[in-house]
């Protein structure tokens, strides 16, 4: 006769680290996302042990996770903030994610459907008009070598609409300023081709041509400690924090009305597309969006037809 796992096998902790091994191998989901998964699944994991004095998720009721739910909308960080709607959704999305995962490994739990998502939050889509966003492009002062490194990247993020993750991930020596594209790893682990325009290039190759290091990372640091160039520079690049603080000091430099990130440079880029007749399909493989579904949030502002259906209905 096999003998039978121990209960042990089947402690909450032991049955989360299974399942972030198999969306790391099976799913191919990026390291980013691993984290994040681990930190939503550990914070439940510690609130599950804490209030019910148990490990085994075969327990769970709908009560404990309208309990949960109840301690997320609460939960404040130390300066004294709750959690806004989006991040507690995120948790109890990886909460969900889970239980999907010990449906199809034969677990028995509560039913993932059990499990309702937070009421979203009504999000209006923020983006650049044009002119706003040269006049972000050219707020960077020159003269000095911050400047054209960030008026460079604004440049590259408007052409090309990249994340902010796969911004900061880019190497000098995959660059074609030739060809004008290269190749990424997007969201997913998802490879596209990316394009620049023929602007962004020739300030990446003023960029370029004014780096005296060998450092690998397109985006570096212009100050503080050196690091060895033989290590590549990998301590120089840029992170994705930081970028977010350019285009941020850029955007309050500017005196532009609404706050900007890189994501809403994002959906400038799109929107810039589609206004000027990129057909949908096109913008969703430049944007490396998995499903067109995600691309159509932006037809609503750059379709013209229904512009000129609402001027000629309503006087």
């Amino acid at each position: 006769m096999a003998k039978q796992k121990s209960t042990e096998d089947l402690s909450l902790k032991k049955l989360i680290h299974r399942y972030l091994s198999w969306i790391e191998i099976e799913k191919n989901y990026s390291k980013f996302t691993l984290v994040k998964y681990d930190h939503y699944l550990t914070t439940f994991q510690e609130w599950f042990f804490k209030h019910y004095k148990q490990e085994y998720i075969q327990r769970l009721t709908p009560d404990i996770i309208r309990s949960y739910r109840l301690f997320l909308s609460r939960h404040e960080d130390k300066f004294g903030r709750v959690m806004s709607v989006t991040t507690q959704s995120y948790y109890i999305i990886g909460l969900r994610s889970f239980l999907k995962y010990l449906v199809r490994k034969g677990i028995k739990s509560l039913a993932p459907e059990k499990v309702d998502l937070p009421k979203a939050e009504s999000r209006s889509l923020k983006f650049l008009s044009r002119e706003q966003v040269e006049r972000l492009l050219t707020t960077p002062d020159l003269q000095k070598p911050e400047g054209l490194r960030d008026r460079t990247i604004l440049e590259v993020l408007f052409s090309t609409g990249l994340r902010v993750s796969e911004m900061a991930k880019l190497d000098r020596d995959k660059i074609d300023l030739k060809s004008r594209e290269f190749g990424i790893i997007g969201k997913g682990r998802r490879p596209r081709v990316v394009f620049l325009s023929q602007r962004a290039t020739d300030w990446l190759s003023r960029y370029l041509r004014s780096r005296e290091d060998a450092n690998k990372p397109l985006w570096v640091r212009l100050s503080g400690p050196k690091v060895d160039p033989t290590s590549g520079g990998e301590k120089m690049r840029l992170t994705v924090r930081r970028i977010q603080q350019i285009v941020e000091k850029y955007r309050r430099m500017a005196g532009l009305p609404i706050k900007v990130s890189p994501h809403v440079i994002r959906h400038s880029f799109a929107t810039n597309l589609l206004q000027n007749g990129a057909d949908l399909r096109s913008v969703q493989e430049m944007l490396g969006h998995k499903n067109v579904a995600t691309t159509q949030i932006y037809t609503h502002v750059t379709n013209p037809q229904l512009k000129q259906v609402h001027d000629k209905y309503l006087k």
